[in-house]
């Protein structure tokens, strides 16, 4: 089911199910995007589809060169991905999300070129769920971190000017939360002839909590706020109360937030009911 966000806020979805083949985990998830409290257009894009094992965000760049254009392309390509009907690896979804983002950069080269702009660009990230283990794919600085319990990890590294300084030892974490450049990112779906994709997996535990989300988010909360709202365990109670921090924080930016979260439907450490008591 896709649920298709604008430039306003979004009563966020809840949709819970089996998505994988072998019916080991069932997925909650929410999402919410906001235009926040400056800019006039919303080119974030964010894409919920538990039921098919698959979420993402987008944040277009380029203003009014129709960012919100470039992203609601990158989604709109994810979405169209098939249903995993037959047993599918995580190897072959994984792939076949590369190439669909892949044909959109190529897609988004071409359209800046028939405007006559610079470029037309996004950033990305995705997680797939297959079985017992999720991937994701990224480019850009819209992140996905993991929530395990009680403790929020990082998953994806931002492809920054920021980063890659951090990463040479030229500036300090510290540092790097208030420099000049920190809003200058290094890859996009569409920002360069040649689409260079960063992806990962990892393997699922009962509980976990993922969270995509935009820098819209990121940059007006912390990485400790983000974790103690996610330790409530309701995906759309915890999506609404991180829309509204950033809006709190000054909404500077577009905002969206994804979070999902996945139950062992066989793991046996859970506390158990006796109906017969």
């Amino acid at each position: 089911m896709r649920h298709p966000f604008g430039e306003e806020a979004l009563a966020a979805a809840d949709i819970g199910g089996l998505v994988n083949n072998t019916g080991e985990f069932r997925w909650t998830s929410a999402a919410r995007t906001d235009v926040g409290l400056v800019r006039e257009i919303n080119e974030d894009a964010c894409l919920e589809m538990p039921e098919h094992g698959l979420w993402a965000v987008a944040d277009g760049m380029g203003g009014h060169a129709v960012g919100d254009v470039a992203s609601r392309m990158v989604i709109d390509s994810l979405e169209r991905s098939p249903a995993p009907g037959r047993p599918v690896t995580l190897d072959e979804r994984m792939r076949e999300a590369r190439e669909r983002l892949l044909a959109v950069n190529a897609e988004l080269r071409s359209e800046a070129a028939r405007r006559q702009v610079r470029r037309i660009g996004s950033t990305v990230v995705l997680l797939l769920a297959s079985e017992r283990s999720c991937g994701y794919v990224w480019a850009g600085d819209s992140r996905l971190y993991l929530s395990r319990q009680g403790c929020l990890r990082q998953l994806t590294r931002d492809h920054s000017q920021v980063e890659e300084l951090k990463a040479r030892g030229q500036i300090s974490a510290q540092e790097a939360l208030n420099h000049p450049g920190r809003h200058l990112i290094t890859r996009a779906v569409g920002a360069m002839d040649t689409l260079e994709l960063d992806a990962d997996r990892i393997d699922l535990h009962d509980g976990d909590i993922f969270l995509l989300c935009t820098d819209g988010l990121s940059n007006e909360v912390s990485d400790e706020e983000m974790g103690g709202v996610l330790a409530c365990g309701d995906c759309g109670q915890a999506v609404a109360q991180l829309l509204e921090l950033a809006l709190q924080r000054g909404g500077r930016d577009n905002i969206s937030v994804v979070a999902a979260q996945a139950e062992d439907i066989f793991c046996l450490d859970k506390t158990q009911i006796n109906p017969t008591l």
